[in-house]
């Protein structure tokens, strides 16, 4: 791999001739790191204060949402990134990789969780739940005589929708629903792109015996993006940007420490709870994992001079929990990289199968905080409850949203408006309005029906919790 092709700061409105003069002639930002602020700045990640982590509709301030999970991941990122830009004798240290790098890995970590739909990874399945339930209706398009497609290409049209996905939804975001004043979305560099894509295929190429596979990262309207971005990368189908790795490493980090921190605050488990599991395996015996070890040992060395304060035992759990995570990140941060740079040409080479922390020394301490978290939060019955109640909340939308889509009929023949029922009118109106002007732009590449499913597929998965419950709820009380 060349890095200087992976780390381009080309844009795809360079590469077809529609870029104007350089929006930052003179400034004191590189390429890259604007790209991070571009993501900083837009619509979709203040929404992410609105979304859920692990806990929906979380009251306590200081639970995560996905937005403060999505800058901690930015944050654990960026530091790697900093580590492996200063590290003595990496291909890193010299050139602009001391600023780019860390830029780079900020950005796709503060947009990584971009495109998932409210409700948390319920929302994702809820979706394509519907799709299927719904699937004879809505994809009669693909058996349509006037529709002449491949075979495989009409099953990536479904199964785009039946297997909806968040990555595959963030990168749509990026490129094409966020409109300024062209179709390029935020115009983002080919590098942060490339390195966004968690997993390079589509939907019917899903592989789950590597890590690179084993979801989609992209939908069918949204290759000749992929195509631009591995043309100036020079990656292709199924090989992982490197820093995706470690943008993937981040993401692991943050949820396995962080989402157990969360479950402490709520109250669900105690401090102690949490390193009694640590510190057994299964058979009972003292765990021997050196990390898991270490950490335990820091841990409770803190937690010892906690209680020895005479703090209230709700201080002494919440502090001692804090002391945890940043031990145990740290940990894992340090593990990461060395790991990275240890199958550095594994990687390079697209030989890894597996996730980073996988194959570092951390992974015993990340699985089962993991699994204890597993158990312990997303098990909790009131979590699942919130979870069961955004699933009939999609679902319902979703049905009094489809028939005002499709009595819109086709925006290219009926440009003059809803031929629908008062309702279908009202509620066709309510869907954001830059996600019509998708829907209703010339698009000849695409069957009406596929941009039918984008267009419910865009509004739901834009939402947040709280204006899913909210909108909802209008649409049924109006609805005849």
């Amino acid at each position: 791999m060349d890095w200087e092709k992976l780390m381009s700061a080309t844009r795809r409105k360079d590469m077809h001739g529609d870029s104007g003069p350089p929006l930052n002639a003179g400034g004191d930002r590189t390429e890259i790191e604007r790209d991070y602020d571009r993501v900083l700045f837009s619509t979709p990640v203040r929404r992410l204060a609105d979304k859920t982590q692990v806990f929906p509709l979380e009251k306590n301030d200081s639970v995560r949402t996905r937005l403060t999970h999505s800058h901690e991941v930015s944050n654990i990122a960026r530091s790697i990134g900093v580590a492996l830009s200063h590290r003595e004798g990496s291909k890193f240290c010299s050139g602009g990789f001391q600023r780019d790098l860390p830029s780079i890995l900020a950005t796709i970590g503060l947009a990584h969780d971009i495109g998932n739909p409210p409700f948390g990874h319920q929302g994702e399945y809820a979706i394509g739940d519907w799709f299927k339930k719904n699937g004879e209706t809505v994809f009669k398009f693909l058996d349509c005589d006037h529709v002449s497609l491949p075979t495989d290409v009409k099953e990536r049209m479904r199964l785009d929708f039946e297997k909806f996905e968040g990555n595959a939804q963030a990168l749509r975001v990026l490129t094409k629903l966020q409109i300024m004043n062209d179709n390029f979305g935020l115009n983002l560099s080919c590098g942060a792109l490339a390195a966004l894509m968690k997993y390079p295929v589509t939907s019917e190429q899903q592989d789950k015996s590597n890590i690179a596979t084993k979801k989609f990262g992209c939908f069918h309207s949204e290759l000749d993006v992929v195509e631009d971005v591995w043309k100036e990368t020079e990656l292709r189908k199924g090989l992982r940007h490197p820093l995706t790795f470690l943008m993937e490493a981040s993401d692991d980090i943050a949820y396995s420490v962080l989402d157990v921190e969360d479950a402490v605050k709520k109250g669900l488990v105690s401090y102690r709870d949490m390193i009694s599991y640590l510190e057994f395996g299964a058979n009972g015996e003292h765990e021997t994992d050196a990390a898991i070890k270490d950490v335990c040992k820091r841990a409770h060395a803190q937690h010892k001079k906690h209680k020895e304060a005479k703090l209230s035992p709700n201080e002494v759990n919440d502090l001692s929990t804090q002391m945890f995570r940043v031990f145990a990140i740290g940990k894992m941060v340090s593990a990461v990289i060395e790991a990275f740079l240890d199958r550095q040409s594994d990687i390079e080479n697209g030989t890894l199968k597996e996730d980073l922390i996988a194959v570092s020394s951390a992974a015993l301490l990340c699985q089962k905080l993991k699994d204890f978290a597993f158990e312990n939060a997303y098990k909790h019955r009131s979590v699942l409850e919130l979870e069961l109640e955004g699933h009939k909340v999609i679902h319902s939308i979703m049905d009094m949203l489809w028939p005002a889509i499709v009595n819109r009929g086709d925006p290219q023949k009926e440009a003059k408006g809803h031929t629908g029922t008062p309702f279908e009118k009202y509620a066709y109106g309510r869907i954001s309005e830059n996600y019509r002007r998708v829907f209703e732009s010339p698009n000849e590449d695409l069957p009406l029906g596929y941009r039918r499913c984008q267009l419910l597929a865009d509004m739901i998965s834009g939402m947040t919790d709280s204006f899913a419950l909210s909108f909802e709820r209008e649409l049924r009380e109006l609805r005849c």
